[in-house]
């Protein structure tokens, strides 16, 4: 057998037994250090690492001390925000949160030729994190399929980077003024909740401490304010001071869904009422019916557009339009009334003989009913002044309705496209 094998297959066993040594010979090194630094002993039957005589106490922060507070530097990925409600003022997204921080007490630069050493979920809570916490949180979890989503590297010089996968729904105050038009600046608040600013003190990683990984939105167009990234807002419990940092992420709505949903459909509603304007005065059913139906409508339109939203004590860009639109609309209802009035006052001012009397044609029995007309109605022309006169008005609507509906446009979304935006109350 032994003769049989060749060189190569050797030469292969060799290696393998002498690769299995070395992976042997750095887990018993990793294991070594990490036993150094926290005090463990071997993994008991529990599955948990069991304490021998601390020399490493995770209750205290690194700089306690030297009395200086430890500084903790915070990175951020925005993984995914699947959420975004106006009602509720919220949104939702899910975050690989990443801190760093340098704690003295685990260098271990001189006793091992190991870069670093990753800790394993059973290992982490033996050291010192900090308690950070969202202030404008509403719902948080940390997701732990198919284990707990979290990490944790020691360097040699002490360094320890803890990142930790969330999903986190928080606060958001939107100014809904130029709603649909509108963008929301959203905060995001990371604290301390127990240590104060002589322990703990945050500030952010580098100059770009949040990026967004490819989010898409049906209704929103995300982005990071880069340049409003603030290391000074401190939460304070009366006079202890808390350390807290602070950043932002602009919401852009997108406007092509109301566009399509709601501004068409009620220039059209507008649009239609003007319909009238060509139909006969004496049409008394098609232009009262035309009407009503229009009015109606921008009514029932008008609700459907606003029931999602909160009911806020400010006007807001929808509420101009739709209240505009139905304005139009009434306006166009009214307008024949109008017209009636008007064609009723010519045709009684011409049967009350203002130009000439009435004349009155010899009583034969082929006369008889055209003086009776002539006296009902003050003469063949009465109706005639009566419908010119409304044809006139309406003529005048023609133009008028339309001209003021797009001068109305123009100013409508010249001014809420370049309005400066209100700014946030967070």
């Amino acid at each position: 057998m032994i003769s049989g094998l060749t060189t190569s297959s050797i030469l292969l066993i060799v290696s393998e037994i002498l690769f299995s040594a070395f992976q042997n010979a750095e887990s018993l090194s990793r294991q070594a250090t990490l036993n150094s630094l926290l005090g463990l002993k071997e993994v008991g039957a529990s599955g948990t690492p069991a304490a021998s005589q601390p020399k490493y106490d995770s209750s205290i922060a690194p700089d306690f001390e030297l009395d200086v507070p430890t500084e903790v530097y915070v990175q951020m990925l925005i993984q995914n925000i699947y959420s975004v409600s106006v009602t509720s003022m919220e949104y939702s997204m899910d975050i690989f949160l990443r801190q760093k921080w340098e704690d003295r007490r685990l260098e271990y630069g001189n006793t091992s030729e190991l870069p670093w050493l990753e800790l394993d979920n059973k290992i982490m809570g033996s050291v010192w994190v900090p308690d950070t916490f969202f202030p404008n949180e509403k719902n948080a979890r940390v997701h732990d399929v198919t284990v707990p989503n979290k990490m944790m590297h020691l360097y040699k010089n002490g360094t320890v980077v803890y990142s930790i996968r969330l999903s986190l729904t928080l606060s958001c105050s939107m100014q809904l003024h130029k709603y649909p038009m509108d963008v929301q600046i959203c905060p995001i608040f990371l604290a301390s909740y127990a240590y104060t600013t002589e322990n703990v003190i945050y500030r952010w990683d580098g100059p770009h401490p949040v990026r967004l990984n490819h989010v898409e939105m049906p209704q929103f167009g995300a982005e990071v304010v880069d340049n409003a990234f603030r290391e000074s807002c401190r939460e304070s419990y009366g006079k202890d001071q808390f350390a807290c940092i602070q950043g932002f992420i602009q919401l852009n709505r997108k406007v092509g869904y109301f566009i399509v949903q709601v501004f068409v459909p009620s220039s059209l509603i507008v649009v239609l009422s003007w319909v009238s304007f060509w139909v006969d005065h004496d049409a008394v059913p098609a232009r009262i019916s035309l009407g009503v139906l229009t009015v109606l409508t921008m009514t029932t339109q008008s609700s459907g557009a606003l029931q999602s939203l909160p009911q806020v004590s400010y006007v807001k860009a929808i509420d101009v339009w739709m209240f505009t639109c139905l304005i139009f609309v009434f306006v166009a209802l009214i307008e024949y009334s109008y017209v009636n009035v008007v064609a009723r006052r010519a045709h009684k001012g011409h049967s009350r003989g203002r130009d000439r009397p009435i004349e009155l044609q010899p009583l034969t029995n082929e006369h008889t009913d055209n003086n009776t007309e002539n006296i009902k109605q003050g003469g063949p022309a009465g109706k005639s002044v009566g419908n010119n006169a409304a044809r006139r008005v309406d003529k005048i609507s023609r133009l008028l309705f339309p001209g003021a509906f797009v001068v109305f446009n123009i100013v409508f979304w010249t001014y809420y496209s370049f309005a400066p935006h209100p700014a946030s109350s967070n």
